[in-house]
């Protein structure tokens, strides 16, 4: 130990750079975390937080319209460059509790980039170099721009979005994932005329193909035009708009371009190939289950391994490698049936299989779905629906998917997933009483099959 400065040295604190660091310092180890840009990693600084604050924002619209129907009547106008400064003061104090609770845990921060320079050794941009026993790689990951096409210098990512001057009038968004469409509604509810570009043949890739339809028929109810099949070939600026063309020939004239075609482990620069470390095809670090990389001495947690990338994750993953370190725990991280929201408009929330993946894994699958306006959709006069599906085991009766889109479908499937991991049943769902008038009671009281069928079966 005395060969060594630090027992652990973190690069990257984010999300589960933090909390690797918290909790293995606050078993004895003495750490050192280094971060290049600000504490709090891309959740906090240009991520969910400050993406989920903006989604409130874009929600108001549709507030203030439904308000009517319950006998309200107000003007409201909106400012952006006060959303993006209460945004800032809120991202800058949760920075400062994060930097707070590494200072009370005696993890030293250096405000630098670091790099690996051999399997002991990191060396920070300062100069200095950093001999440590253990390495642990927690960089996150990056906007993954697509083809050096004409023009792609103007386009901006998920990153700048948070930070724009104006709201533009008009944006085209090229992706059809989690993160272009939530910053399409984003837009689209705060008044942008909204245009988003997918190549595949619908949008959300790997979702259920009944929420996928659902979404993308709600969204273009909003006014947001959603063209699949298509990617955009080059850019060019005409004074103070861009002129998008598009792979079939046409044009697009718009006030920003927004490229959220997926994001890449954040790699570029670190060192990797300085001790050998092994990656996947994808970028991503490989990792046993453990978050051991092929180098004993150096593991890595979060989306830098490309597993399942959600904050909640990397932070489980930054624990369970504190408390098999220096918690004498050995401890791996389950990577199933990991719940998830889509901060979209109307909002998802998805856990286990889609019904597809449900038909190629059991010989029998039931399927259970609904759609219905809610309440306050019928009195507001809008014709906007809620969706549910459940998909279970017909011979174990155990429910191995659930689907939602509606009112905060975010906080419905993490109470979902308590009952996924009891493995629930549907005789289980069935016997929960519901809670009426709610959204949610539309999850125990499906009696219905929709249809059920064989491996081989169609619908």
């Amino acid at each position: 130990m005395a060969d060594h400065d630090v027992d652990l040295f973190v690069i990257g604190a984010g999300s589960g750079g933090v909390r690797a660091a918290r909790i293995a310092s606050s078993y004895g180890a003495k750490v050192m975390a280094a971060e290049e840009f600000r504490v709090g990693g891309t959740c906090v600084i240009r991520g969910c937080v400050p993406k989920k604050l903006l989604v409130y924002a874009a929600r108001f619209a549709h507030d203030f319209e439904d308000a009517k129907g319950f006998g309200w009547s107000a003007e409201p106008t909106f400012s952006w460059q006060t959303l993006i400064a209460n945004k800032d003061r809120e991202i800058t104090r949760l920075e400062a509790a994060y930097s707070s609770t590494l200072e009370r845990f005696k993890v030293q921060v250096v405000k630098t980039r670091a790099v690996i320079e051999d399997a002991h050794t990191v060396r920070l941009a300062t100069g200095a170099r950093v001999h440590a026993e253990t390495i642990l790689i927690a960089t996150g990951g990056w906007p993954h721009m697509g083809p050096n096409i004409p023009g792609i210098e103007h386009a901006i990512s998920s990153n700048e979005a948070l930070d724009l001057r104006e709201l533009p009038k008009r944006i085209l968004i090229q992706g059809g994932g989690y993160i272009a469409l939530e910053f399409a509604c984003i837009f689209a509810g705060l008044g942008s005329k909204v245009t988003v570009v997918y190549r595949g043949e619908n949008i959300l890739r790997g979702f259920d193909d009944d929420i996928r339809e659902h979404l993308r028929s709600e969204m273009q109810a909003r006014g947001i035009t959603v063209t699949c099949g298509q990617t955009v070939d080059a850019i060019e600026q005409a004074g103070d708009e861009y002129r998008t063309t598009l792979s079939d020939g046409s044009t697009v004239a718009v006030d920003k371009v927004m490229f959220a075609i997926g994001r890449r482990p954040n790699i570029m620069g670190l060192g990797c190939e300085n001790v050998g470390l092994s990656c996947h095809e994808h970028g991503g670090i490989e990792v046993d289950e453990y978050s051991r990389t092929s180098v004993p001495n150096i593991y890595a947690v979060g989306d830098v391994t490309n597993r399942v990338n959600l904050t909640p994750v990397a932070i489980r993953e930054g624990h369970a490698f504190a408390d098999t370190l220096y918690g004498g725990k050995p401890t791996k991280v389950d990577h199933a049936n990991v719940p998830t929201a889509v901060f979209t408009e109307p909002e998802l929330g998805v856990i286990g299989l889609t019904e597809a993946q449900a038909r190629e894994q059991y010989p029998i699958v039931d399927v259970y779905k609904t759609s219905f306006r809610s309440m306050k959709m019928v009195l507001a006069g809008r014709a906007t629906r809620c969706f549910m599906k459940l998909l279970v085991d017909g011979t174990t009766d155990k429910v191995v998917g659930c689907h939602i889109a509606g009112p905060e479908a975010g906080e419905m499937i993490q109470l979902v997933g308590v009952a996924f991991r009891m493995g629930a049943t549907k005789a289980d769902f069935d016997a929960t009483m519901a809670v009426h008038p709610t959204i949610a009671e539309e999850l125990v009281t499906m009696r219905e099959k929709a249809f059920s069928y064989g491996r081989d079966a169609r619908k």
